[in-house]
Order: C-alpha cells, then sequence, then structure tokens
C-alpha cells in the first residue's frame, strides 16, 4: 500500500457545507466540468464553483432539463452527452476539446445507484458502465484539456458503498453469477476510488491529480429512486413521516453538506501537491485497519477506507482492463 491516506486535520467537518469550504477561494478564469451537474450535490456543486468565479461546462442526457436547472448561474454551458452512450461521450469531448481552452477541473459527479439489470448498447451492466467506464471514457479523452491547464484536478464521487463488493475482474458485467443491485453498485463505487488512485498516479507529472469522495447518505437527490421508502426508513435514512432524517455524523447530510467534500477536493489549497486518495467530512479518509474492516462493511460509520478501494495495483489493472472495454 502506497496511497497516502492520512487525515489533515481540515478544520471542516461532517456537518460543513460547501459554501464555507470555498471561503476565500477565487476561481476566475477557470473551467470546470461537471457532470450531472443540474441535480442534487452535482448542482450544489455547479452554484457554489459559479460562484467562486468559475466557468462551467455541464454535459447532460436531458439538455432543456439541465438549462432549466441552470439558468440562474449565467454563462454556464450546457451540452448533450449520455454516460451509457460512448458516441455521445466523444462527441462531448471533441467539442470540448476543438474550444482550445484547458480544463482546471473535471468533477466526475454523475451515478446511478442499486439499478435493475440492463445493459448499454456494448452490453455492459448499466451501473458499471455509467459510473466508471462512462467517466474513465470522459476523463481520457479530456486528458489534453486537462494537461493543458498546468496544474488540474479531477474529482471522483465513489461512496461508501465501496463496502458491498470489490472488483470482480472474472466477472466485471454479470455475466456468470447472480445480479444483486447493491453488489453492482458496489462494484462501480470501488471502480470510482480506484480510478483517481490511478488517475493520480499517471496524471501527477503531467500537473493533473484527482481525489475520490465519499459525499455522504443523501435521500433526497434522485440517486435512491430505485429503493422503496421501508428499506430506506429501516436504514434509518427516513423517519416514520418519510422524510429525510438529517445527522452528519452519521453521514445523513443535506445536500449542502454533501457537496462539501467535492468542492474541498476540488479547490482548497490544502491538497496542494497531494493526490490519488479517499476523502469524506472535507478530509482524507483513514485507512482502516484489517481487523477494523469487518466492522466498517457491515455498516460503522467511523470515517475510513477500505484497503481494496485504494489499492495500487487493482487500480492499475482496472485502468487497463477499462482500456480494453472502451477501445
Amino acid at each position: 500500500m502506497t496511497t497516502a491516506q492520512q487525515p489533515l486535520n481540515s478544520g471542516f467537518g461532517a456537518s460543513a457545507t460547501a459554501e464555507e469550504v470555498i471561503k476565500g477561494v477565487d476561481l476566475t478564469g477557470k473551467v470546470a466540468i461537471i457532470t450531472g451537474g443540474y441535480s442534487g450535490i452535482g448542482l450544489e456543486t455547479a452554484r457554489v464553483l459559479h460562484g467562486a468565479g468559475a466557468r462551467l461546462v455541464v454535459p447532460a442526457r436531458d439538455v432543456e432539463r439541465a438549462r432549466a436547472a441552470l439558468k440562474d448561474l449565467p454563462g454556464t454551458e450546457v451540452e448533450h452527452m449520455d454516460l451509457l452512450n460512448p458516441a455521445s461521450i466523444d462527441a462531448f469531448a471533441e467539442k470540448f476539446l476543438a474550444s482550445g481552452r484547458p480544463l482546471h477541473l473535471l468533477v466526475n459527479n454523475a451515478g446511478i445507484m442499486a439499478a435493475p439489470l440492463t445493459r448499454d448498447a456494448r452490453g455492459y451492466e448499466s451501473q458499471f458502465a455509467a459510473n466508471h467506464l462512462g467517466h474513465f471514457q470522459l476523463t481520457t479523452r479530456l486528458w489534453p484539456a486537462l494537461v493543458a491547464a498546468h496544474g488540474a484536478r479531477v474529482v471522483v464521487l465513489s461512496s461508501r458503498g465501496i463496502r458491498f463488493a470489490g472488483i470482480d475482474f472474472d466477472d466485471l458485467q454479470f455475466e456468470h453469477r447472480t445480479y444483486e443491485p447493491f453488489l453492482a453498485y458496489g462494484q462501480s463505487k470501488t471502480a470510482n476510488a480506484l480510478f483517481a488512485v490511478e488517475v493520480d498516479r499517471r496524471g501527477r507529472a503531467e500537473g493533473i491529480r484527482a481525489f475520490a469522495v465519499h459525499p455522504g447518505r443523501i435521500v433526497d437527490t434522485g440517486l435512491a429512486r430505485h429503493l422503496d421508502q421501508e428499506a430506506l426508513r429501516a436504514a434509518g435514512a427516513l423517519d416514520a413521516e418519510g422524510r429525510p432524517v438529517r445527522d452528519p455524523e452519521r453521514q445523513l447530510k443535506t445536500v449542502q453538506q454533501g457537496a462539501a467534500t467535492t468542492v474541498w477536493c476540488a479547490t482548497s489549497p490544502r491538497l496542494d501537491g497531494l493526490g490519488g486518495v479517499y476523502c469524506e467530512n472535507v478530509d482524507i479518509s483513514p485507512l482502516l485497519a484489517p481487523e477494523d474492516e469487518a466492522a466498517w462493511a457491515g455498516g460503522d460509520t467511523t470515517p475510513g477506507v477500505l484497503s481494496r478501494a485504494v489499492d495500487p495495483e487493482s487500480a492499475a489493472r482496472l485502468w487497463e482492463v477499462s482500456e480494453r472495454l472502451t477501445a
């Protein structure tokens, strides 16, 4: 293990908001691309980065919906892109590269959770395809613009879903094993965390640093639309009346709190010269000791990250596999 999973004592905590963590940061002249930047955590991330002066580009499957959501952020560009459609990812990236602009911040925020088994046009399982492969393709296509920034950051939204599963390199697409929605979700979120490790390793010499983020458990963003209310109540995320429970110390956060770690990873000077780490509660997460991993995987909300989600060898292997899958 070589990943520097050591908390910085950032001065913030689980209840910090994106507005609070960006105070004093000027993003004038910076360009940011945010996938899923028109709803939930992505929209709050867009709003706060825009307020600090960033010029935003938001790729969206539903362009009209995105334009309506972002109407109060003047100058924001909305372009069509579908993470399950490789051709649309290439088209979006080619258009951005043709503009000749550097890309200072890439926030891979969009995602799906616990979806029923569906496959993209290539036959790939949808959660792995949308959450990981689509962002892999987008990031690698935009690599020249990240290099041109002479100091870029890539932020990848992972989650505590890493506890549900690692990467099954022998059956990534659930062709030979029984499909379970949360098993597939866990694999995709572990892939997100590993992707940040390898982006950072490959990019740091060219000024590209990467971070994986657990935003918290936020049930009113649309991400939980495949879960029934009884399951959410049983998990303590909804009260008896069906209202979201807010308890940041148990990772039950508002959208404003959920966007805080993303914004901190994208902009904080405290992270200059660092990268390839998994973060939560506006700090770098500690690496869990082996004897603590079982309890954490069982639902313990103590901050931390499983070693398998930041393992450099697994990250390098996943990159090579992803290159083959995305050609």
